[in-house]
């Protein structure tokens, strides 16, 4: 194998293991976030959080801590998914 293939190969499976944590992350109702926040955020767990990558309630905390690092889509999409589950839990 070459070491390109590997690369992708290893990028793939960090890829899709990102994927099933987010989309298990939004059907946990403590951690629960849009498919617009996944879309948003992405990148930016990948950057700022990867080596939490599958731990849901890591990456969650972790992206938390780096709030002041996050794009500002991602940002705004995680305020905003916030302040529905706040309204929801407090009704």
């Amino acid at each position: 194998m070459t070491a390109s293939f590997t690369s992708t190969l290893r990028q793939a499976g960090l890829v899709l293991a990102f994927a099933v944590s987010f989309s298990a992350l939004s059907s946990s109702s403590s951690f629960a976030f849009s498919a617009e926040a996944q879309q948003m955020c992405t990148g930016d767990a990948f950057r700022l959080c990867s080596s939490e990558i599958p731990n849901i309630p890591r990456i969650t905390a972790c992206m938390y801590k780096h709030r002041a690092d996050l794009s500002t889509g991602c940002r705004t999409v995680m305020d905003r998914d916030l302040a529905q589950q706040a309204k929801v839990a407090t009704k």
